[in-house]
């Protein structure tokens, strides 16, 4: 992977971007007036109306880069057919499962933002002869993808292979068919959806990110365009701080770039591992995401009182619940109900999850 890595690294060229500004609105209305005008003798009572229609609430402006977002562009029934150009496994042999890093060619007509993801039709039909439903796939690259031509995506997808209560060997049809493609064949694109998880405007914000294996896809997409290209409209100034839980260190994904970023940006990008069956805390528990994140439990607290502390979280449904154990107690000791905040920062989109 890092060779695949470096040379997508090295295909990257200095882009540039605008971002359109915004012109607020501002809207007035009259109070009605009477007079009485004597004229000639008649009495005439004229009545001053406001021409103005009742105001209009002005619609909240996001704090997240959706300026131009697309979605939907492409649907099952008629998807982009896009084409692989690089699917590689990018855990070791050892590691508990597959994880392929995969990129596919659009042209240019799947337009998609970092934290956007695209859906995949599988080829064939299902048991009853009808086309395999979709999957949702968070993407994995920057908006310029990882050639920085905009004119890929690229997808980070685990294969699922189990064995059911009937002893059966069971294979998950899209992650098999996405780990099987070959470069050079086609593949079915619908999207790209979503708004939940986009990137906050302010180049200046602090950015925790938590994810579980392939849970990473998403926070690739944002590192890459914070570290490893360059705009005219954002340049990262803030502090980039990512947990990243997996049960081994051979499946740790994409590590060869998170060291090159910190070692680019140490003042701001902060990275730390939780190895779940390699790992313990103080007291000889399992190391998960929220094992890690207590050891800076109260820096993290610190870091969710300010307003320009945004918190993403993609990957394994049971994280989010770990947190609220790690901030429950914390939030109470200044009198703060936990449960009430978490709410205050999801209305005002500082708290992003998209777990499965």
């Amino acid at each position: 992977m890092a060779a695949v890595t470096a040379a997508a690294v090295s295909l990257r060229s200095a882009t540039t971007a605008s971002t359109p500004s915004s012109t607020p609105h501002s809207h007035c209305s009259f109070p009605s007036a009477a007079r009485t005008t004597a004229r000639r003798g008649l009495v005439i009572r004229a009545q001053a109306v406001s021409t103005d229609a009742a105001p209009v609430k002005a619609k909240k402006e996001s704090k997240k880069q959706d300026e131009g977002v697309v979605t939907n562009k492409f649907r099952p029934k008629e998807p982009y057919v896009g084409k692989c150009l690089l699917n590689t496994k990018i855990t070791a042999d050892d590691a508990p499962g597959e994880t392929w890093h995969m990129v596919f060619g659009h042209e240019g007509e799947v337009p998609y933002k970092e934290g956007q993801s695209i859906g995949i039709v599988a080829d064939g039909e299902d048991k009853n002869g009808k086309p395999h439903k979709l999957r949702l796939y968070s993407i994995a690259s920057s908006a310029l993808g990882d050639f920085g031509d905009s004119k890929t995506v690229s997808l980070c997808v685990k294969r699922l292979v189990y064995t059911n209560d009937q002893g059966e060997v069971v294979k998950g049809v899209c992650s098999n068919f996405l780990c099987d493609l070959k470069p050079g064949a086609d593949v079915n694109i619908t999207g790209p959806v979503g708004k939940e998880m986009l990137m906050p405007k302010d180049p200046n914000a602090t950015i925790i990110m938590l994810a579980t294996g392939t849970g990473i896809a998403p926070f690739r997409s944002f590192l890459w365009k914070m570290f490893f290209e360059k705009y005219e409209d954002y340049e990262f100034k803030g502090l980039a701080w990512l947990f990243l839980g997996v049960p081994t260190s051979s499946s740790l994904l994409y590590k060869e770039e998170f060291g090159k970023m910190k070692a680019k940006a140490p003042e701001n990008f902060r990275v730390d591992y939780a190895i779940s069956r390699e790992e313990t805390n103080a007291l000889g528990e399992k190391m998960y995401i929220q094992t890690r994140m207590a050891e800076y439990k109260d820096e993290l607290w610190e870091l969710l009182k300010k307003d320009n502390t945004y918190v993403y979280m993609c990957g394994l449904k049971g994280m989010e619940k770990g947190i609220d154990e790690i901030m429950i107690p914390l939030a109470a000791k200044e009198g703060i109900d936990w449960l009430d905040y978490r709410k205050q920062l999801k209305k005002s989109e500082q708290w992003n999850v998209e777990v499965y």
